[in-house]
């Protein structure tokens, strides 16, 4: 079969299409603006004390609000932005160029990703994403997160089981499993050391991706691969 109408390419969005750390990094920045205007400290000061924080696997929020004695914001009000702010992130010039190539070589094209409507909303905004999918699906609007089967079935639902399904991720303890059980093709991205959650191959084969690439253009050989 042709395949532009055999091929469903789906993909993780958090650490696979961007750093998820740079939507930290943009939270943050709004945040100790927030914090700059209330006390007598510069918002980059603020931003890199929190930044430090975080990489000392602090409570960034408790120990920002009571190194100042902040009284007037509480730990939930920067959860709170921390989720719902307007990101500043932006889609790199290759893996804009990459997700418009494999869009004309593929059947259709979608995203799984979990997390808060808004949050995850706000960041498909920023990066201009919507252009890219025919489907997404995100875990709070879908009422079910990764690893659960629903997420994945409903593309086999709407497509049908004689598709050749592909997912495309980076967290190996729940990207993998079930398109892995559902026998679809799995390709992890390797973690430049930038990533959230860091990757630990010594795991069980079921959790293993099938293929492993260091830039998602190599998508394109997995896909001749497959067919």
């Amino acid at each position: 079969m042709d395949i532009q109408n055999n091929i469903i390419l789906i993909f993780d969005l958090d650490d696979t299409l961007y750093k998820e750390i740079d939507y930290l990094k943009s939270a943050y920045k709004e945040i100790s603006l927030v914090i700059s205007n209330k006390i007598n400290r510069s918002k980059d000061a603020i931003f890199n004390e929190m930044i430090e924080s975080y990489f000392n696997g602090l409570n960034v929020f408790e120990t920002i609000l009571d190194k100042y004695q902040i009284k007037d914001i509480m730990i939930k009000d920067l959860i709170f932005m921390y989720r719902n702010h307007k990101p500043k992130i932006y889609l790199n010039e290759n893996t804009n160029k990459v997700l418009l190539e494999l869009k004309k070589k593929v059947f259709k094209t979608g995203l799984i990703t979990d997390g808060r409507s808004m949050q995850q909303r706000n960041k498909i905004s920023a990066l201009g994403l919507s252009d890219y999918f025919d489907e997404i699906i995100i875990s709070d609007e879908f009422g079910s997160e990764k690893p659960d089967i629903k997420n994945f079935k409903y593309f086999i639902n709407k497509y049908g089981e004689d598709k050749n399904y592909l997912y495309v991720g980076d967290n190996v303890k729940k990207d993998f499993i079930t398109p892995n059980k559902m026998g679809w093709n799995t390709i992890c991205l390797i973690d430049n050391g930038n990533n959230i959650h860091k990757q630990d191959f010594n795991i069980e084969i079921i959790l293993r991706p099938k293929f492993v690439i260091k830039d998602l253009i190599e998508i394109k050989k997995v896909l001749k691969k497959i067919i």
